[in-house]
């Protein structure tokens, strides 16, 4: 298939949301199971589950590539769970097919999300490797392989008490009711020992949908544990009108009730109900609606949740409006002011419940760093294991999904400089696995992601030696302190490697880690021991939409600047506070330390009456391993702001580079300019 048909494009959404969310598991089973050098009967039968969702899925969306390789894993797993013995055979061929094949299908999903007219590859070699190792573990053997729930509906089913038939009715207009029948099968084979359906392999054929939405799809099942369990299962299924449980008879009675055209069923009292689900009522079907017990959680299109999130900034910025108007200056309004303040108590819920929703764990996020480890491990013949922690911590999507490819950087240096070889590490006194830890916690209003290694650590003079000769230095050598040298290595160009390897050595990398978090408004630390290993320390703010700055003015200029990068405020009491640098330059001296000065009027070219240093206000701010002085006019007080992009035609003016990250509007409808502190701060 080329092309998505766009009548199934509300389809391949969910599709692409789940199989990706799938992948997810799958490849954290592996990693897990992998490391144990075991895989459980849990873990075979979640492999088994979750490539054959995806190969229903796939086939429903008609995406036969990723739909016969998740077969063709299925059938593996399928081996697996009649031979679990046979593992350790083939242990480590499997882990390496199975990963590489989990590579194949999410870089399939990664082209379905970002290629319009999609092409799909075919993985013939992938597929001819797994047949190859499910017919080792069948012993060399030509059978044909089958799920439990493709087995033939036409097999004997002991007709017991034991044995039940369901028929299911699917929401009105919901469409493709029998691949809905085929993932209600998929839902209830974690419940059942036995699962067969009436029609057999709903998802083989579409024509089956209208048989359904006229009789019904009826399940016959033995449950696990209870009938209770089984029609909960149901229950939580989406799109399910109603469900019956039919009277216990055999199997061809219940086909000939499945012809019939006059069937009917009887409703029931809630008694009866709940006595069907604990298998006590015979002689009548048993209807039970299920309107009220539909799954809580359901996907939203991120887009969405954007646009909610400019909503609610609207309101927060005309709820400022309305407060602040000029009109009311001098009133007073008694009433008024207890109707604004359960305005602002109402707006403000709302804006948490808001930002609230688009938080997501960091927890894939770190999933995939294990991948990377396991990976290189292999690939650079070193030994080295991944911990984490805080996996659980929450931040916005949009900065989730910025900071995957700074932490994947920072992971492939410590594999691929930090780490020393197991023969180095033994001989340094260090244990022959290295240790790479990812670590994040929430403090405050910014989230704190370390990532750190045990291995080399670094050596300032050879950085500073490295950066000399690429003429990257901008002052004498000596002047550098050890932070500083350290810092070397984000700069453009900078790096360590003296041959170009597939992982590093190509001159890009850590400066494009702190443009990246610098984006997000974050900032990244550095420190090191040599011999012992380096951290880096990330900063990003929980969320971009709305944060808490303090506004200052210039002249007519008003600016604003986050909370999180302030650190004082205070007035100067003597210009011989102020030192005076041969260049033109100006410093403070606060507490022993040297501070650089920057009036913004001078900066940025702005009229003023206030350029006397005792009569203005100084604001220290810090980013990374800077900080610095701003003299501003005054303190207009602290706000809660909306964060607007710039618009399209500003881009040419660098404005970002220029120490900008955007802009916002007051409660009067003036515009504050909202300061990047760790691009204004850097392009001094």
């Amino acid at each position: 298939m080329s092309t998505v048909d766009p009548g199934m494009e509300s389809m391949l959404e969910t599709f692409i949301h789940e199989t990706d969310t799938m992948l997810e598991q799958l490849d954290e089973i592996l990693l897990e199971s992998e490391r144990a050098r075991s895989l459980s009967e849990e873990n075979i039968n979640d492999i088994f589950r979750i490539t054959h969702t995806i190969k229903g899925s796939a086939a429903m969306m008609e995406f036969d590539g990723i739909s016969n390789l998740s077969h063709a894993i299925e059938d593996v797993f399928y081996v697996l769970r009649e031979a679990p013995d046979k593992l350790e055979i083939v242990f480590d061929s499997l882990f390496d097919l199975i990963l590489e094949s989990s590579d194949f299908l999410k870089e399939e999903i990664g082209k379905l999300q970002g290629e319009a007219d999609y092409q799909e590859k075919y993985p013939t070699i992938l597929i001819d490797k797994l047949h190859d190792q499910a017919n080792f573990l069948k012993g060399n053997t030509d059978t044909i392989v089958l799920s439990e729930t493709e087995s033939n509906v036409d097999t004997e089913v002991e007709d017991d008490e034991n044995t039940y038939r369901i028929r299911v009715f699917f929401d009105d207009g919901c469409q493709m009711e029998n691949m809905r029948a085929f993932m209600l099968l998929t839902q209830l084979q974690h419940y059942c020992d036995l699962l067969e359906s009436i029609p057999s392999h709903p998802e083989n054929d579409s024509e089956y949908s209208a048989q359904i939405i006229k009789n019904g799809f009826v399940v016959i099942c033995k449950p696990t544990n209870s009938l209770e369990e089984v029609l909960k299962t149901i229950e939580g299924v989406l799109n399910i009108k109603t469900y019956e449980v039919l009277e216990n008879s055999s199997k061809k009675e219940a086909i000939v009730e499945e012809k019939s055209k006059d069937e009917k069923s009887s409703v029931v009292s809630v008694e009866e109900n709940e006595a069907a689900a604990k298998g006590t009522v015979t002689g009548k079907p048993v209807t039970v609606k299920t309107g009220g017990v539909k799954q809580s959680l359901i996907s939203v299109n991120q887009g969405k949740l954007d646009y909610l999130m400019d909503l609610v900034g609207e309101l927060v910025t005309a709820e400022s409006m309305v407060i602040r108007n000029p009109d009311l200056n001098g009133l007073k309004l008694d009433n008024l002011t207890k109707s604004i303040r359960e305005l602002r108590k109402l707006t403000d819920e709302l804006q948490d419940i808001v930002m609230s929703i688009r938080m997501v764990p960091l927890q894939s996020t770190f999933h995939k760093m294990d991948r990377i480890v396991r990976d290189m491990s292999k690939k650079l013949g070193k030994k080295a294991e991944l911990v984490t922690e805080g996996g659980d911590t929450e931040v916005d999507k949009t900065i989730n999904d910025t900071i995957v490819d700074p932490l994947m950087h920072m992971i492939r240096n410590s594999m691929d400089h930090a780490i020393e070889s197991a023969e180095e590490r033994k001989a340094a006194g260090k244990p022959e696995v290295g240790r790479i830890s990812l670590t994040a916690k929430n403090v405050g209003g910014e989230i704190h992601i370390k990532v750190g290694d045990d291995g080399y650590g670094m050596d300032p003079q050879k950085l500073l030696s490295k950066a000399k000769k690429n003429g990257l230095l901008t002052k004498p050598e000596s002047e550098y302190t050890e932070k500083e040298a350290l810092h070397l290595i984000m700069l453009p160009g900078f790096s360590t490697n003296t041959e170009v390897t597939e992982f590093s050595g190509r001159g890009v990398g850590m400066d494009v880690v702190r443009k990246n978090i610098e984006q997000v408004g974050g900032s990244i630390s550095i420190s090191s021991t040599k011999g012992k290993g380096t951290t880096f320390t990330i900063k990003i703010p929980l969320t971009l939409a709305i944060m808490d700055g303090m506004n200052i003015s210039v002249g007519d200029t008003i600016f604003t600047i986050p909370i999180t990068s302030i650190r004082q405020s205070f007035k100067v009491t003597s210009p011989d506070q102020i030192i005076e640098n041969t260049n033109g330059t100006e410093m403070i001296m606060l507490r022993g330390e040297c501070y650089p000065v920057f009036r913004l009027h001078n900066v940025f070219g702005l009229e003023t009456e206030l350029t006397d240093i005792t009569e203005g206000i100084m604001i220290q701010v810090e980013s990374s391993n800077i900080s610095a002085c701003i003299f501003a006019d005054e303190l207009l007080g602290e706000y809660q702001v909306v964060v607007k992009s710039f618009p399209m035609f500003f881009n040419q003016y660098n404005l970002k580079e220029k120490g900008f990250s955007g802009c916002s509007i007051l409660g009067d409808g003036s515009i504050s300019l909202i300061l990047d502190i760790n691009n204004f701060l850097a392009n001094q």
